[in-house]
């Protein structure tokens, strides 16, 4: 039986583990096996801004961040399953990425 990899990312977690939660209930209502959702590390991308435009004055920094959330869920390839979770309507700050394996 063949395996899907599921990850999923994106930047506000709330969204990223309500979108988790209906991949697992499409999962518990068809009757596949899952694992998930695991949490992987956070990536921080940090941006050090200058804060004055033109170079004149002190210099003055903003520091900016940026996370990205991810989880991992692994289940069975069910072509129901998948085909619900293909029409999970996701927020526009996550990524969905689907991986198959035999």
């Amino acid at each position: 039986m063949q395996k899907a990899r599921i990850k999923i990312s994106g930047t506000d977690a709330k969204k990223l583990d309500q979108l988790c939660q209906e991949i697992i209930e499409i999962a518990e209502r068809v009757g596949v096996d899952k694992s998930g959702p695991i949490p992987l590390p956070t990536k921080k991308i940090k941006v050090p801004v200058r804060k004055s435009p033109d170079g004149e004055g002190t210099a003055t920094w903003d520091k900016w961040e940026l996370r990205i959330h991810k989880r991992l869920i692994d289940m069975e390839a069910n072509e129901r399953a998948m085909r619900q979770i293909m029409r999970v309507q996701a927020p526009r700050e996550t990524n969905i990425e689907i991986e198959l394996k035999s």
